[in-house]
């Protein structure tokens, strides 16, 4: 029955009529079309306004990535700045054990350590200042009766004379 009834109203209607239904792929057809004659009368336009999108996306993902960049450096900084600060403090912990029982060993060994040697460079300097601080005295001469004896001169022990006794004998010669 349909069909009777669509081959009479394609008699008598023409072959374009608005009141007739469209197959879902006919649209689909159509809307592509529509959207290609769009972009054909507002091509470049639509272009500009995707690049301009575009850009503005990509300005706020690189100002986002450089705020989390500068937030993770900052994070970083403070760690090796609390991790500098530890191994500081162990660095001069073992600083000071290392010098306390090198201090000890010496100490054992009897060597001087450090202030004792300022208070003895403290003490010669304070006897030093006394020294010149007291009045010069005139040289004593020695007395003139040590003065007047010459001493005799001391015989060394390798070079004594040897007495004619004391001398092995030459072996005479012979007479015949």
């Amino acid at each position: 029955m349909t069909k009777s009834n669509d081959s009479a109203r394609s008699k008598t209607k023409p072959m374009s009529q608005p009141d007739k239904p469209t197959p879902p792929a006919q649209h689909v057809w159509l809307a592509g079309l529509g959207a290609m004659a769009k972009a054909q009368e507002q091509g470049s336009k639509a272009i500009e306004a995707l690049v301009n999108d575009g850009l503005a996306f990509q300005r706020k993902s690189q100002a986002e990535a450089q705020q989390r960049l500068h937030e993770a450096t900052e994070r970083l900084s403070h760690m090796a700045t609390g991790f500098g600060e530890q191994a500081s403090g162990r660095v001069d912990k073992l600083e000071h054990l290392f010098e306390d029982r090198v201090a000890k060993a010496l100490h054992r060994l009897g060597m001087p350590s450090l202030l004792d040697i300022q208070m003895l460079t403290d003490r010669v300097a304070q006897l030093e200042a006394k020294l010149e601080a007291r009045p010069k005295a005139t040289p004593v001469k020695p007395a003139t009766s040590a003065r007047a004896k010459p001493k005799a001169p001391v015989a060394s022990k390798t070079a004594t004379p040897q007495t004619p006794a004391a001398r092995p004998a030459k072996p005479r010669p012979k007479t015949a």
